[in-house]
């Protein structure tokens, strides 16, 4: 394939002119790009992606050391997901759609259903920003690799550093949240109280750290691909369960101190605040793919791809729900559980649902805990203590020790709240509505400022898979942050209707997850109150 220049004189090339990158250990720190070098570099990317069949543009005098080169080249190579990789990876969800039953116990039928699809529909707006922020921003020269990344991108280290927080939280309680959903399930199996309910949720940290041998997300794809069709088939035998099986009043009793009585439905329930509040967070945690989007887009060869996966995802997601919510809800009322399918009866009808749910669990397990712990490799490992690359075997053995640490305290974390909905809801409220709703409106309007502040507002209309000419010369007046005319221009220069959108939705997706720290809190209060579980006891919640 031919090349519109030359490559750099430091790069090596061997006598079969292929690519033959040597890694040295300590990388050389480099002067930080301009804002418009990142755009400049992220607009060749895209097209170089769009046409991958005709000459590539290479750009010149890039700002990197033989090293810093010779790893892109090696992470580039690992750009192999498309975009139905995504499709598949993004429905792969950590619950599937079975709390959305007790989301509608918590609300009612028609709250439930305003806010599965006006939660859907804000949730795929702010995916599609992540996309148009990765696009405009990614290039091979200087990569995102995570959340963290694009927020720094946009708004400096000290936000990538709140972001990666936040994300290692939300990933290491949902692979808790998983070995702990997994436990119940296997508890259920072996008929309940067979043997101590930690040791069920270690049983599925120690699986877990077998299968976080696996380090790229393509590997993920198959297993994520079977994932989604067993997630469908539970769907389908346990509505055809719960319509001919009275719900589980003994789990119902253990789980909420709810005793047995007549199946009551409403439009409009009457519960105190908080439960209606961990109910909402329950559809917040239907829609938590966002993320992990970036890491996504990180390992595709083609992200402009990225936005027919994701809408056909979140579409899936939300019909899923509202169709599995509504139907179990109408049969169980009050009586709904977290995990609906163990809300049967019948032992058998159980052990059918757990035994698929087992394995769509780990799967999902898997992939967060891939996701969890590459994001604590680069900013721990490669970042603060300079060390080796993960594509290096130095890198492969020191993952090696990172998954046994990672899965461990996913142990802790599963057996400290024994309750999947009051886990669910809190993370939800603390990390979910942040970077599903709170996050991306920010990061876009942090990003249009910053474009119109520096007066790259044309290079910005550019559409995707166009090269910004970089011999253009810059139209930023010069102005620092500090003077208010930079202000002024940033807000109001361009379409400044959206700037007041983006922050109208920021406000109001932080009020939320605020109230929703709030009814999460004191539903975790009322769970030791009233439940049969205690933190690393014997005694299962269902």
């Amino acid at each position: 394939m031919a090349e519109k220049t030359i490559l750099a004189a430091d790069e090596k090339v061997s006598a079969e002119g292929s690519y033959t990158p040597e890694l040295r250990e300590e990388p050389i720190s480099l002067a930080k790009p301009t804002f418009r070098e990142y755009l400049i570099y992220a607009s060749v990317a895209r097209a170089n992606e769009s046409k991958p069949d005709e000459a590539q543009i290479e750009v010149q005098h890039v700002r990197k050391t033989e090293y810093e080169r010779e790893l892109d080249q090696a992470r580039r190579a690992l750009r192999t997901a498309t975009w139905v990789s995504v499709f598949f990876l993004i429905t792969t969800d950590i619950l599937g759609p079975f709390n959305a039953p007790y989301a509608f116990s918590q609300v009612g039928y028609v709250p439930g259903t305003i806010l599965y699809v006006v939660m859907g529909g804000v949730a795929c707006f702010t995916g599609l920003q992540l996309w148009r922020l990765f696009c405009r921003l990614d290039s091979h020269e200087f990569p995102i690799k995570s959340y963290g990344d694009l927020g720094g991108r946009v708004f400096g280290a000290e936000f990538r550093h709140v972001c990666n927080v936040l994300q290692s939280l939300q990933l290491i309680i949902n692979v808790g949240v998983i070995c702990l959903s997994n436990a119940q399930s296997l508890e259920q199996l072996a008929a309940n109280h067979k043997f101590c309910f930690s040791v069920a949720v270690l049983i599925w940290a120690l699986v877990g750290m077998m299968l976080g041998q696996v380090r790229s997300l393509q590997n993920f794809g198959f297993f994520a691909n079977g994932a989604v069709w067993l997630n469908l088939l539970i769907i389908f035998t346990s509505m055809g369960f719960v319509a001919h099986s009275p719900p589980n009043f003994a789990s119902a009793l253990s789980s909420f101190n709810i005793p047995e009585g007549p199946v009551m439905t409403a439009k409009f329930v009457s519960l105190p605040l908080f439960d209606k509040v961990n109910g909402i967070m329950q559809m917040v945690f239907a829609y938590g793919g966002a993320m992990i989007f970036p890491e996504f887009l990180a390992e595709m060869r083609r992200p402009m791809d990225f936005w027919k996966g994701m809408v056909c995802a979140q579409l899936l997601i939300c019909i899923a729900y509202l169709m599995y919510g509504l139907f179990v809800y109408s049969f169980q009322g009050q009586f709904t559980l977290p995990l609906a399918y163990q809300g049967v009866s019948r032992q058998s009808w159980q052990d059918v649902g757990n035994v698929l749910a087992l394995i769509t669990g780990i799967i999902a397990a898997g992939l967060y805990g891939n996701i969890g712990i590459k994001v604590a490799y680069y900013n721990i490992v490669e970042d603060w203590f300079k060390g080796p690359a993960l594509v290096s075997r130095a890198g492969r053995f020191i993952w090696i020790g990172m998954v046994l640490v990672y899965w461990s305290l996913a142990f802790v974390v599963g057996s400290a709240i024994p309750q999947v909905a009051t886990v669910s809801g809190i993370v939800a409220a603390i990390c979910i509505m942040q970077f599903t709703y709170s996050f991306p409106p920010l990061m876009m309007l942090g990003y249009k400022m910053k474009i119109a502040a520096a007066g790259l507002l044309e290079e910005d209309a550019l559409p995707l898979g166009e090269v910004i000419d970089m011999n253009t010369p810059s139209k930023d007046p010069g102005d620092t942050w500090r003077q208010w005319s930079r202000w002024r221009r940033a807000f109001f220069s361009g379409k400044w209707y959206l700037n007041v959108f983006n922050l109208f939705l920021f406000l109001a997706s932080l009020a939320m997850a605020c109230l929703g720290m709030f009814g999460s809190g004191k539903a975790i209060q009322q769970t030791f109150l009233h439940g049969a579980a205690t933190s690393f006891g014997c005694t299962s919640p269902v």
